[in-house]
């Protein structure tokens, strides 16, 4: 059975939002977590009764939802969360997963690990506190990721007698700054996490507010799910040669589109070799389709016998991306040993794994006023900067404004695979089409 193109951009063929929530230390990130999973009937009965048993070994005469999400035993005898708590949930509406992200400062990598998938970020703010540094570094990250839809929520305002010209004063403040560094849509919510207003369901005790509440906004906040826009890109995951009496010269190209759709009868361009072929069939779950999207696993086979391998990428002939291999982007570090310049690393992109040099580190990102920091020399955990790398092999790379899935990398430790850096190819990074001649360091690493 094939599937239609009207099938495709159907809206109401994606149901699932993908949210993180950040914020301060204290601020209630947990426990408006929590909120939302007991009051939209998410949490299981031995859930709770896990929570109440554990919140009256501490003293607390009621549950203390936060302990939904806290699951690390270190988080629950510090009282902070930690690591990024996934939970999923659904309504009739529409199914969730959440990242509940830690408000240190020195987990300011983990937030951009729970922000990365995230196409709505709920940012916190205690209504006594306003909008203090973290508050500001987490708008900074949220705008650096581009997620496309950003809420304040003003939390504890049973604290402030339910006082709107305090919600009014964080909200006008919050959506300056935020609409400065490039945020597209800001929705500002009062709610009180403990007490239950504005979460789930309206608060009584605040008749001034008449906007939605936090799970109303979640469950109808408009999310693109109109693939046929995308940049259609496929990494080959595994090339399958079954070898069968009933398929002998059979070649297929495994993977899970990234992007885009894939139609057959389409003509691609292989990268980073550059040769073009045509689809002449696409197979999902067994059977032969007409058309495949993302994220489908599917098995692409080509007109042309073409040497394919793990990591390359097929895309429409007409919309291919440049192959490069001095790549300029904006990271993360996420590793406790610092990235210093010339620091041999590995790059993973997709599918395709590569060995490269940290050239330059142009600058650190100073979060609290957005100002950069020239020639830093070396970037420590949690900092975010411009690092130039130069590969050893070409990589069709987006930017990261046009594909948070093909404009993203990782920075690895060769040694040991631990994960360095995550990276997101910016609009000036030095894209070329054909590679240079190849250089070679010291220790035989070409380049």
């Amino acid at each position: 059975m094939s599937t239609t193109s009207e099938q495709l951009a159907d809206p109401s063929a994606t149901t699932l939002l993908r949210f993180a929530t950040a914020g301060s230390v204290d601020d209630g990130k947990s426990t408006l977590v929590g909120r939302l999973l007991h009051d939209s009937k998410s949490v299981l009965a031995d859930q709770l009764e896990a929570v109440e048993a554990a919140s009256l070994s501490r003293g607390q005469d009621a549950p203390d939802l936060a302990l939904l999400t806290d699951g690390l035993r270190a988080e629950r005898e510090q009282g902070i969360t930690i690591d990024v708590a996934y939970r999923y949930f659904a309504t009739p509406r529409r199914r969730f997963i959440l990242a509940d992200t830690p408000g240190h400062v020195q987990y300011t990598r983990n937030m951009v690990t729970g922000a990365s998938t995230a196409e709505l970020a709920v940012v916190l703010v205690d209504a006594r506190n306003g909008v203090v540094e973290q508050t500001r570094r987490h708008a900074a990250v949220a705008a650096l990721l581009r997620v496309p839809h950003v809420v304040l929520a003003v939390n504890k305002m049973d604290l402030v007698d339910y006082a709107e010209p305090v919600f009014a004063a964080i909200a006008e403040e919050f959506t300056t700054y935020a609409s400065e560094l490039g945020v597209p849509e800001i929705t500002a919510i009062p709610i009180s996490a403990l007490a239950g207003d504005n979460v789930v369901e309206p608060s009584a005790n605040m008749d001034w507010y008449g906007g939605p509440t936090v799970l109303e906004h979640l469950e109808t906040v408009p999310v693109s799910h109109d693939l046929t826009a995308c940049h259609a890109r496929f990494p080959v995951q595994y090339v399958i040669r079954p070898q069968t009496a009933e398929h002998p010269d059979y070649r297929g190209y495994a993977g899970q589109i990234a992007a885009g759709a894939f139609r057959v009868g389409e003509t691609v361009t292989v990268l980073p070799s550059g040769r073009t072929s045509t689809i002449t069939a696409i197979d999902a779950l067994g059977a032969s389709v007409d058309i495949a999207w993302a994220p489908q696993s599917v098995t692409i086979r080509l007109a042309d016998d073409i040497d394919i391998s793990r990591g390359d990428l097929i895309a429409p002939a007409g919309d291919a991306p440049a192959t490069t291999r001095d790549v300029v982007a904006t990271v993360c570090h996420v590793a406790d040993q610092p990235l210093a310049v010339g620091r041999r690393v590995l790059l993973k992109h997709t599918t395709r794994t590569v060995k490269a040099i940290v050239k330059d580190i142009p600058s650190r990102l100073t979060l609290d006023d957005l100002s950069q920091h020239p020639a830093p020399g070396q970037l420590v955990a949690n900092d975010i900067g411009r690092v130039v790398v130069r590969t050893a092999e070409p990589l069709a790379l987006d930017t990261y404004a046009d594909s948070r899935r093909t404009g993203s990398f990782l920075l690895i430790d060769p040694a040991d695979g631990t994960t360095l850096a995550a990276g997101m190819a910016g609009d000036a990074f030095a894209s070329v089409t054909k590679a240079p001649a190849a250089e070679q360091d010291d220790e035989g690493w070409d380049f």
